[in-house]
């Protein structure tokens, strides 16, 4: 890896590290202030976040899908083409989040029966829904312009808008979840009020930049309404299409797991939320890393120079292990602190202790995998690839052993909980393989 390649790594990695870094700090700091609440509180807004989880890996497929030709054409210089792509994006996420607010509003407490049969649980989570749903239009047109935008390499207003988000998250919460400094002591609806402040927050600087200081990918109504390059939403359809269909799949995978083991007690549902939160925080860097990958190799290979490209694919896979290895040994070194830090009870401890033994292995695994699915092979159009390997390992292995373990053989929760992890270890030798066929290193461009 010569220096240029580093630093220029660096200078797109690490303002994405500090903003995932910080959007994972939003939800610790609701995790952890809401823990003191109860756990039953905790387990409440950890299960209705899952309606948001689903609504945002939607989103990110929208976006992932966008990216491979905003990447591209970004290599051509091609500004026209990619404002109309963002456009698209732009008109598909924010009618798909309106569409969940009016869901989540008419329903709250049946979306929350799917994670959990606890009716106090239930009711926490509705308190949740209720506030929080209001805000989904807003987080869809907010983080698809922040993502879309970091594929023309304007990174650093993503972090800035997510760090006064988080201040004022806390900041928020404080008041609004404890009664501090006067304000009523509100518990799960003050942090989802907290949380919708935030998101306000988000909105209000993200219209100024959109409007005042990015000259190169503006948004056009116009173009929000309709696509103006024959043949452009084809292309948008071919290549986002697997990769939404893949980003729902995984996320509802992953809201089924959260429903086994929501359906396991809420001990076991507390410790798989500071353990998920908990890997999170661990792997920032790897998923900056990611995010490289698809800007950098996606820009060369619209330029045209594919053995760049290829140069790029193995340099970000080396990297992608070394930052998976101390994501691990970063879990490893803090457990200890973070389960004298929740104050739990000792059967919640006990689980704890073990989920993120399992989260940091775990983390290695999606590193790796995360950086070859999302980052190389996207980057170049191979969006298929990752539906087909996450559909088969997790609801084709995962998910079902894992529900058989739970609710046919009734094994302890810390060996279901490893059964529904396993997924990550299986997919491993598949990306690989996949990555040395290099059928990834594909021009998907137009000619305007």
């Amino acid at each position: 890896m010569d220096r240029d390649f580093l630093r220029r790594v660096a200078a797109l990695c690490i303002p994405m590290a500090l903003q995932n870094l910080i959007n994972t700090g939003v939800m610790a700091a609701d995790v952890f202030m809401i823990g003191r609440v109860g756990e039953n509180v905790l387990s409440g807004a950890s299960l209705a976040g899952q309606i948001f989880f689903i609504l945002n890996l939607i989103l990110f497929g929208v976006c992932s899908g966008a990216s491979v030709l905003i990447a591209q054409y970004w290599g051509k210089q091609d500004l026209n083409t990619i404002e109309q792509v963002a456009g698209i994006a732009i008109r598909i996420t924010v009618s798909t989040a309106v569409a969940f607010t009016i869901v989540t509003l008419a329903i709250p407490q049946m979306l929350m029966r799917i994670f959990t049969s606890d009716p106090e649980v239930i009711g926490y989570g509705a308190q949740y829904l209720r506030i929080i749903a209001l805000t989904y239009p807003v987080v869809a047109f907010v983080s698809t312009y922040l993502m879309l935008i970091k594929n023309i390499e304007r990174v650093v207003i993503s972090t800035i808008v997510y760090l006064i988000s988080l201040c004022v998250n806390i900041c928020m919460n404080a008041l609004l979840i404890y009664g501090l400094c006067g304000f009523p002591a509100l518990g799960i609806r003050g942090a989802a009020i907290a949380t919708s402040i935030a998101r306000l927050t988000e909105l209000a600087i993200t219209l100024w930049y959109a409007r005042f200081r990015n000259s190169d990918m503006k948004v056009r109504l116009r173009y929000v309404l309709h696509t103006e390059m024959p043949g452009l939403m084809g292309d948008f359809l071919k290549y986002s299409l697997p990769v939404i269909i893949n980003e729902m799949l995984w996320g509802l995978a992953y809201s089924a797991n959260a429903a086994i083991i929501g359906h396991l007690g809420s001990n076991a549902v507390a410790a798989q939320s500071v353990a998920m939160v908990t890997r999170q925080l661990a792997t920032v860097v790897t998923f900056g890393i990611s995010g490289a990958t698809a800007i950098m190799i996606g820009k060369e290979i619209g330029f045209g120079d594919i053995k760049r490209a290829e140069q790029y694919g193995k340099n970000f896979v080396i990297l992608s292990i070394i930052f998976g290895c101390i994501g691990a040994l970063t879990i490893l070194a803090a457990r200890p602190f973070i389960i004298a830090g929740m104050g739990f009870s000792d059967e919640t401890a006990r689980l704890l202790h073990i989920f993120l033994f399992v989260m940091s292995y775990y983390c290695i695994m999606q590193s790796l995998n995360t950086t070859l699915i999302v980052g190389v092979f996207r980057a170049g159009g191979d969006t298929k690839f990752g539906l087909y390997m996450d559909t088969g390992t997790m609801w084709g292995v995962s998910i079902p052993l894992g529900c058989i373990a739970a609710f046919v053989l009734h094994l302890p929760s810390e060996i279901v909980f490893i059964i529904l992890m396993s997924d990550e270890i299986l997919k491993v030798p598949l990306a690989l393989a996949r990555y040395r066929k290099k059928l990834w290193l594909k021009n998907v461009t137009r000619t305007a």
